[in-house]
């Protein structure tokens, strides 16, 4: 009897061992990684080469591009003209014309508007008045303007009037889409002398 406990006690770690080694072989074969098989084309089946496909390039949007560069470049289907705005203390004079400047498509003074000879430059005449001409040159069939803006200059004052704002937001507001907006005051470079005299005007 001592014997056969003798043979379990040895065959005991044989066993352990054997087990131990089964055990390591099984956390192996969880690490290795199965490569995934490629899905078999068509064409490998049927003996052909696959042509690769050109990629087509985006579309080009027109329209975002319309509005870089200068602030609204005009398509050929769009219609554009030249808005002069005289603006002075006493008046202002806005002057719609084709692209060219030859042909006048209307022209509203702040004169044309009030009674009053003190509000032809004052801000609301110029806001109608800018109004009427825009609505004017939209139904002549234009769609926007390039803006030439201008003071008396001269031996006179190189500012514009206080209703140059209200007749561009007027324009805008018409449906006009505003193009280049340039200042054409006429500066002069040693030209007439001021009236008044060497001392001055008297007031």
């Amino acid at each position: 009897m001592k014997e056969n406990k003798d043979v379990k006690k040895k065959e005991a770690p044989v066993e352990k061992v054997k087990a131990v080694k089964k055990k390591e072989v099984s956390i192996e074969k969880s690490k290795v990684v199965k490569k995934k098989e490629a899905p078999i084309k068509k064409s490998e089946i049927e003996g052909k080469k696959e042509i690769p496909q050109m990629q087509r390039r985006p579309r080009r949007d027109f329209q975002s591009d319309r509005f870089s560069g200068r602030m609204n470049t005009p398509t050929k289907k769009e219609k554009w003209g030249i808005a002069h705005i005289f603006s002075s203390t006493n008046n202002i004079i806005i002057h719609i014309t084709d692209i060219t400047g030859s042909e006048t498509i209307a022209r509203i003074s702040g004169g044309m508007v009030t009674k009053k000879d003190k509000d032809k430059g004052a801000p609301f005449p110029a806001m109608i008045a800018a109004r009427k001409a825009a609505e004017i040159a939209r139904e002549r069939g234009l769609n926007g303007v390039d803006l030439k803006i201008r003071a008396p200059g001269g031996i006179k004052k190189r500012i514009p009037g206080q209703g140059t704002q209200p007749a561009i937001r007027a324009i805008i507001r018409a449906g006009l889409r505003i193009g280049n907006i340039q200042d054409v005051t006429p500066i002069p470079h040693d030209g007439c002398r001021k009236s008044g005299g060497r001392r001055g005007r008297r007031v």
